[in-house]
């Protein structure tokens, strides 16, 4: 019998029909991955799972979990056997950790709630865990917060919550979207060890086909609340019989065609950007009154130039220094070494009021848009906001064209100015961020982790549209990514960044195919690759 069998689940909240009629099974060591795009259904299933349903959810149908139907268990036995039996990683590590406690009280706090053990035997198996999810304490202290931690440190302390009291099934909701390659690479060999050795069963929602490819024993594909492909993972991705498995497969290996790659070389006065020995050093943690940790080098004497419309890529682990480093560059932090020059005018010693006209011709957009805008407003004014940097008034009609402008360059229509960013999907969202960056025209865009929130198809759109603005607008990109994929998809040039410093640079191709450095090695290595993983599969089953 399944550890976990759905039949015929069903959910609807108030109007809207978010399920419609799942069937799928989870067996004691299996991994089964649930894949699809965006508002498919992935996440109400996870949650309808936990019962952690918002209020006014009705459901039909049967979810059980070792023969019990978890849809008919009171709030009171679904206390006990969340984190008990069923353990879940929710997609976003800091919505999901306190951020006013520390990591050891939230990992002991759920070990002392269902055993009933002491804070020191609590404490003990908190560093256990803490040290198998690659967190060791003599690095990383009980006592430290969420905020102290990289994003993929973070993961791994909810990692660490949920499989703490070794869970008979653990749902994890993309795990592994916030974290580089290595990270990745290092957190699924962690849950597939955690399968084998407990004989736990693994519900894997993630819309990287690669990974999919890579670890899950079987896969179901949802559209719209319904399952359209379901059976064993290599058969389902080899052979993508199924029109909508076949679209995903071709999203994920999409690459943009770009009709010219301005590689900035017809140009003659010089750099675009020129970061010259770059350093941004932090005091260390402080240890009584006296004492303190030696100091800390995020940023360690970096130099590189980017052209006027050259797209470069900046990849690298998470904590390597890439986030550091674009706050530098968009004056949002000072070094405290080096210099910064854009357009031949150095900035790192600006005033803020000397900056507005810098800021007017470097624009950024962020991994998260939905955090990025304030909810309250519409899209209208979102877009708007970065024309005060043109040191004048603009007249409405002035500011209406230029709102619709960049609406229409980013694939959105112009009627949708008056919406608010909840009534956006996630791609839309991130195509309002894209309009709002280049409202002012820049002649640079700094891209923080642009795509690693969205799904497979959305992803293509968004690299689509980056490579459009390029060809037709001609701007500058410095992409964070530590997505090669991404890397390889929409750049020219690319750095490899490691312990604060620039490993290697050079043409992006040369670079991912024939790594030089140990830090770009082992990010190739741990890439994910679709055909590759499939190919070691059938290998394997051959």
């Amino acid at each position: 019998m399944s550890l976990l069998e759905i039949k015929g689940l069903k959910l609807r909240i108030g109007a809207f029909e978010a399920l419609k009629g799942i069937n799928l099974s989870v067996k004691s060591g299996e991994i089964r991955a649930l894949v699809g795009e965006s508002g498919s259904g992935k996440s109400m299933t996870a949650l309808s799972i936990m019962q952690l349903l918002p209020g006014g959810a009705k459901t039909q149908g049967q979810i059980l979990f070792d023969g019990v139907d978890l849809l008919t268990t009171s709030e009171a036995d679904m206390c006990r056997s969340r984190g008990n039996d069923i353990g879940m990683v929710f997609q976003e590590p800091m919505t999901a950790l306190n951020p006013v406690k520390t990591i050891g009280e939230q990992v002991a706090e759920g070990i002392r709630l269902h055993t009933g053990a002491s804070r020191a035997a609590a404490e003990e198996q908190t560093r256990a865990i803490l040290d198998r999810v690659g967190l060791p304490t003599a690095q990383f202290p009980l006592s430290r917060y969420p905020h102290e931690l990289s994003g993929g440190q973070r993961q791994r302390v909810v990692i660490a919550i949920a499989c703490a009291l070794k869970p008979r099934l653990l749902i994890a909701d993309e795990p592994t979207t916030a974290l580089d390659v290595v990270l990745q690479a290092q957190i699924l060999d962690l849950l597939q060890s955690l399968v084998h050795e407990e004989r736990m069963g693994l519900l894997l929602i993630s819309h990287d086909l690669a990974v999919v490819a890579d670890v899950a024993h079987s896969i179901t594909v949802l559209r719209h609340g319904e399952v359209m492909d379901n059976g064993e993972t290599t058969q389902i991705l080899t052979e993508q019989t199924h029109p909508y498995t076949r679209q995903l497969a071709q999203a994920s290996m999409h690459v943009p065609e770009r009709t010219s790659h301005h590689s900035g070389q017809a140009t003659t006065n010089g750099p675009l950007l020129a970061i010259r020995s770059l350093s941004r050093t932090y005091p260390g943690r402080r240890k009584g009154f006296f004492g303190r940790d030696g100091d800390f080098k995020a940023v360690d004497d970096v130099s590189f130039d980017i052209k006027p419309g050259q797209s470069t890529a900046l990849v690298g682990r998470s904590g390597c220094g890439k986030s550091t480093l674009a706050r530098m560059v968009l004056a949002l932090e000072k070094p405290t070494g080096g210099q910064i020059h854009f357009a031949g005018r150095r900035i790192d010693k600006l005033s803020q009021e000397d900056l507005r006209p810098v800021r007017r011709n470097m624009q950024v957009v962020f991994q998260d848009p939905y955090g990025s805008f304030n909810p309250r407003h519409k899209a209208d004014r979102l877009i708007s906001e970065p024309l005060f940097l043109l040191d004048r008034d603009i007249p409405e009609a002035e500011r209406r064209d230029r709102v619709h402008r960049a609406l229409e360059r980013v694939g959105i229509p112009r009627t949708d100015k008056d919406k608010y960013p909840h009534e956006f999907s996630g791609g839309q969202r991130q195509r309002l961020a894209i309009a709002r960056a280049i409202i002012t025209e820049p002649k640079l865009i700094v891209a923080d982790e642009p795509v690693s929130a969205l799904d497979v198809s959305i992803r293509a759109q968004i690299l689509d549209l980056f490579a459009d603005l390029n060809d037709r607008l001609g701007v500058a990109y410095l992409f964070i990514t530590h997505d090669l994929a991404v890397a390889r998809a929409i750049t020219d040039t690319v750095m490899v960044m490691s312990d604060g410093k620039i490993m290697e640079r050079g043409k992006t191709e040369e670079i991912l195919r024939h790594p030089q450095s140990e830090a770009g090695r082992a990010l190739v290595s741990a890439s994910p690759d679709l055909h590759k993983a499939l190919a070691r599969r059938i290998g394997e089953q051959g």
